[in-house]
């Protein structure tokens, strides 16, 4: 009769998680993906090679929990806004985005799977499937819910999700992948959130008018920002 194990080695076990991905991950960033070996991994993060084929049975089962773990936002697990104002929800959840891209290892992530691509395929799969979807996922069933509350009118939610997510990305995380010293201020990025919520409230707000009265959803970069193409 198997036993279900103590709280003691619950919490063992997920520390040896913890250090594993911790120092697979900086072997990844360091190294690559192909110069890295489960060996390696468990030598860095002072564990059993026993200990870690138990929990990474490969080196793709290993890379798939570091990328599913880089995309968890840490907030309350990433839990979806209550349904009702559109406007407090997308902030919310523009402000976890930007925490999200802005962390210091998602961009050499992002930088590793474009560089191995071309002999790990399986890679792209796994940011896509393992990190991107799911957060997509989530925006999008948080405005379904808004759309079931009454309080934005679309039809294409995977539409409205990607215009979203877009418009934040495209400012403060895209250009680190070719400018290396793109940091916008933090005043800079929630502006870029705060214009992107009243782009898709113009659009989708139950209660917008066509035409004249409407707030241009424009986005405005404080004076002093950083932009695309300066260094």
């Amino acid at each position: 009769m198997m036993t279900e194990p103590s709280a003691y080695h619950r919490r063992v076990a997920a520390q040896k998680r913890e250090a594993i991905l911790g120092a697979a991950t900086r072997l990844f960033l360091d190294s690559g993906y192909a110069g890295t070996s489960l060996a390696k991994v468990a030598e860095a993060a002072e564990v059993s090679k026993a200990t870690l084929f138990k929990q990474f049975p490969t080196k793709a089962a290993l890379f798939d929990a570091i990328v599913t773990t880089s995309w968890r936002t840490g907030e309350d697990d990433g839990a979806q806004p209550p349904a009702g104002d559109p406007v407090t929800g997308l902030t919310m959840i523009g402000r976890r985005y930007v925490a999200l891209l802005t962390r210091p290892d998602m961009a050499d992530l992002f930088r590793i799977v474009i560089a191995e691509m071309p002999r790990f395929p399986e890679l792209a799969e796994a940011q896509f499937n393992r990190g991107k979807m799911p957060y997509f996922e989530s925006v999008r069933s948080y405005l379904e819910a808004e759309r079931a509350a009454g309080t934005i009118v679309v039809d294409d939610l995977d539409l409205a999700a990607t215009q979203f997510l877009g418009m934040i990305s495209n400012y403060v995380f895209w250009p680190r992948m070719l400018l290396p010293h793109w940091a916008p201020d933090k005043a800079s990025m929630d502006h870029v959130v705060d214009e992107a919520v009243l782009m898709m409230r113009a659009r989708y707000g139950a209660g917008r008018r066509s035409g004249a009265g409407q707030r241009s959803g424009t986005a405005v970069i404080p004076a002093g920002s950083p932009r695309p193409g300066r260094g």
